[in-house]
């Protein structure tokens, strides 16, 4: 109950913050140009200026909680958020806006809520609790997007900051009347990163093409945002109905992402499925372009693109985690979210420049020039084993006995790797399931 519980009321606040960093991108194309300054460039720098800050601060604050406690950075996190939120809503030009979203994105807590979750969930209900949290994530973009236009029309871009404000404060309430206390805070390899493992994740040239891929994801699809709502109020539709158009668009996608995913996962088909993807979402890019003035074509390519959004989404995490060392998961994911954070960044700076350089053709184009790049990227990546990670808790051992001890757990059949974190009394595997002896593997787990 407790683990439900802590698992429910962390995904409500990291969920609800994501929402009102989300909110803003069917909307501020739409409504910037009221403020005063406002340009292309300024508009993109003001909805993709989040990520470079949430990308330089979360890891940092992820290793200042080991020392300080989950909860007071939680707090500090949606309080900078918070001041940020109010500096966007009454801000009276483009500059105050993006100085607000930078600050919003300042607040970076993702690091230390996972790292919260670890340590109010068991390890064998960790990966449940952290998915989901994953999946709140995205209904908080599909509600952002339906949530974000009416809002707007009604009360104004600076209602838009002020509802995020109050989400700030909501997601304290939660921390302080939901999310119990740990009993107490250690690291988890495999849930946080952890800085002396830095050097190996990044020295790792298939999880950097991940990193890669996520980046130029985020990328196309925030430059996308900073014209898409014009193409779409160009088309015809009246700007209070967009939701119309995005709500059936990211349900249909849902529905059609889910034999791709399938086909990647069951039947070990990750390759052909992630060059299709890319493919799909490069020629979408240009179907926008060659077709902006139908509303018909936008809804159509819409559902393609949010399609590919939430296949990549699902499949590439997965992928760093197979990719990744046993018990360096963590590290491997905090790389991972710092690249996606710095592509929402490079993608409204791109998008806004393009846009005000050549119109809104050009950054259709460079999101397909931008495809090119990364069906390189993906044809040419070793795809991982299909392991499996496990955590087994251990009797502990001493000092002198942690490499024998490895060695004998990688004399188990179906063991591929083992890593033995005395700390946590825990031994991080990857094994295969279809050969593990799983019955002496439980010989070394506590009590046995």
């Amino acid at each position: 109950m407790t683990e439900r519980r802590a698992t429910i009321g962390l995904a409500a606040i990291f969920s609800t913050r994501m929402l009102g960093l989300f909110m803003l991108l069917p909307v501020f194309a739409l409504y910037a140009h009221d403020l005063p300054g406002a340009t292309p460039l300024l508009i993109g720098l003001a909805i993709g200026t989040y990520g470079l800050t949430q990308a330089v601060f979360q890891i940092p604050l992820g290793l200042l909680s080991d020392r300080i406690g989950r909860k007071p950075v939680i707090y500090a996190g949606l309080t900078v958020f918070l001041l940020g939120s109010v500096v966007a809503a009454l801000a009276d030009h483009i500059v105050w806006v993006i100085l607000g979203r930078a600050i919003q994105g300042a607040g970076a807590i993702a690091a230390v809520t996972t790292a919260l979750t670890a340590d109010l969930t068991r390890d064998e209900v960790r990966t449940r609790g952290m998915a989901i949290i994953g999946t709140s994530v995205a209904f908080s973009f599909a509600a952002a997007l339906v949530i974000g236009p009416p809002l707007a029309r009604w009360f104004g871009i600076a209602g838009v900051f002020w509802l995020t404000a109050l989400l700030a404060v909501a997601g304290m309430l939660v921390l302080a009347r939901v999310v119990p206390d740990p009993e107490r805070s250690m690291v988890h390899r495999d849930a946080q990163p952890v800085l002396d493992q830095l050097s190996g994740v990044l020295a790792n040239p298939t999880l950097l093409r991940l990193d890669a891929a996520i980046f130029l994801l985020h990328l196309t699809m925030i430059s996308l945002f900073v014209v898409l709502p014009l193409s779409i109020e160009g088309a015809g539709l009246d700007p209070l109905n967009h939701w119309m158009l995005y709500l059936p668009a990211v349900l249909l996608a849902i529905l059609a992402m889910v034999p791709f995913i399938v086909l990647a996962e069951r039947f070990g088909q990750i390759r052909p499925v992630l060059l299709g993807a890319v493919m799909v979402l490069g020629l979408s890019l240009l179907g926008f372009r060659a077709f902006h003035q139908s509303l018909w074509a936008l809804a159509g390519l819409l559902i393609l693109v949010f399609a590919v959004f939430n296949l990549m989404e699902a499949i590439l995490p997965s992928l760093v985690s197979k990719v990744a060392r046993a018990g360096a998961r963590g590290t491997a994911m905090g790389v991972f979210s710092s690249a996606q954070f710095l592509g929402a960044f490079l993608g409204g700076l791109l998008g806004g420049w393009a846009h005000g350089s050549f119109g809104a053709d050009a950054v259709y184009l460079l999101g397909a020039l931008i495809s090119l790049l990364w069906i390189a990227l993906l044809a040419t990546m070793a795809m991982p084993e299909n392991l499996t990670r496990h955590v087994l808790a251990l009797e502990l051992p001493t000092a002198g006995d942690i490499l024998a001890l490895e060695r004998r757990l990688l004399e188990v059949p179906g063991v591929r790797e083992a890593v033995i974190a005395i700390d946590e009394g825990v031994a991080y595997l990857k094994v295969d399931r279809r050969t593990l002896d799983w019955a002496r593997l439980q010989t070394f787990s506590v009590g046995a």
